[in-house]
């Protein structure tokens, strides 16, 4: 286990923890991130060069079977919130997204690659999936469309990417794991989406007393 503080654009710091065995427990509590989508989108390359700024360009991508960061994040509104992100296998054709993980996540991370409309349309079926297992269970969704250093060999429009997206009623951003600041706001986002405070109760601390009144004090 490792501990990995880093300081981000001068307001946002990232302090977290990496693991690679499920046995490793962590305390306390903390909002849950399923990172999801097709094989070789991307996706452990995200995590790794926000949290650790380690991505090596042109490296050969490594198949995931499942990590786990837990992640403190500065939200919006300057507090401190715990995350453990799930960084789940790739998916390849025949294979079906682990139900397991519709019934805990708090939230959502959907990758596709720019330059691969395969990956796009995986994208779009695990949105749905998540929808119809989720439960009625509030989740905050955010979609990221990276290697948008691969403009030249581009095949999602981002013109029909962020339609989508306003139709269904998500957050999409374009990123490059190169580009360290374009993978900033989407996680702070995504954080304080999570971590929003509900909204305060309108019954009053205070009622009056009085026998027959159905009033309470203003």
């Amino acid at each position: 286990m490792q501990l990995h503080c880093n300081k981000i654009l001068d307001a946002t710091i990232f302090c977290l923890f990496r693991f690679s065995d499920l046995r490793e427990k962590v305390m306390g509590k903390s909002c849950k991130v399923v990172v999801c989508g097709q094989s070789s989108v991307g996706k452990t390359a995200v995590l790794e060069q926000l949290l650790y700024a380690n991505h090596v360009a042109g490296s050969e991508p490594m198949e995931t079977l499942e990590d786990i960061y837990i992640g403190s994040i500065e939200t919006d509104r300057g507090t401190r919130e715990q995350v453990r992100f799930y960084d789940t296998r790739g998916l390849r054709d025949g294979m079906e997204f682990p139900r397991h993980y519709y019934t805990f996540a708090d939230g959502f991370v959907l990758v596709y690659s720019i330059d691969s409309k395969e990956s796009f349309k995986r994208m779009e079926a695990l949105k749905k999936d998540i929808d119809r297992h989720r439960d009625k269970k509030e989740v905050t969704i955010v979609v990221l469309g990276n290697k948008l250093d691969k403009q030249d060999e581009r095949r999602v429009d981002s013109n029909l990417a962020q339609n989508w997206a306003k139709n269904e009623k998500v957050r999409l951003w374009e990123v490059s794991v190169v580009d360290r600041r374009t993978l900033i706001e989407p996680f702070v986002y995504l954080a304080s989406k999570m971590t929003q405070p509900q909204s305060k109760s309108t019954f009053p601390l205070s009622r009056n007393k009085n026998k027959g009144s159905g009033s309470t004090d203003s």
